[in-house]
């Protein structure tokens, strides 16, 4: 109990030294995250049915020859191309948006020092380190944040190439 209370008082503590700006990058991450457990989930778990039901269904054609049957094979490949990589797109723009994200907390931050100063003039440190906080915790965030789902995308890139490129092969056209 005693821990998760320290913690708790913990992330309390950075939020409040962060800025507003930590807000919403906890929010673009978790949203990236979603996304991400998502797409773990679809590959573990749906694609291999879908890879078998368009095998079946290529198997199950009586023409694999013709050109028309090839266009159909391309389409079937199309569709399971565009399930795989699907949301890859929004995760690859909020793992860029974080960043930004964060320089706009560095922006937030420099802001609080500058009134710092107008008000309390250069003379009082302690005031200024308050704006300073600000200005680094955010960018900081940003980019670990960022590079939390760098690692992850391009595996899930990897595979959604893996899984069509494997679908290619075993869908056999004569």
């Amino acid at each position: 109990m005693y821990y998760i209370e320290s913690v708790t008082v913990a992330l309390r503590s950075f939020f409040e030294t962060g800025g507003p700006v930590l807000y919403l990058i906890l929010l673009a991450t978790t949203i990236m995250w979603t996304f991400i457990i998502e797409r773990l989930w679809f590959f573990r778990s749906v694609m291999p049915s879908l890879r078998q039901s368009v095998v079946d269904e290529w198997e199950g054609r009586r023409d694999q020859t013709s050109w028309g049957a090839h266009r159909i094979r391309d389409m079937l490949i199309s569709e399971v191309s565009v399930q795989a990589r699907q949301y890859l797109p929004i995760i690859k723009t909020i793992m860029a948006l974080l960043p930004l994200l964060g320089l706009f907390g560095t922006v937030f931050g420099m802001i609080k020092v500058f009134e710092v100063m107008a008000f309390h003039g250069t003379g009082n440190a302690r005031l200024m380190a308050g704006g300073v906080s600000q200005a680094t915790i955010p960018t900081m965030a940003g980019l670990v944040a960022a590079l939390s789902g760098l690692y992850v995308s391009v595996l899930l890139e990897r595979k959604a190439t893996r899984e069509v490129g494997t679908l290619e092969d075993s869908l056999v056209h004569h």
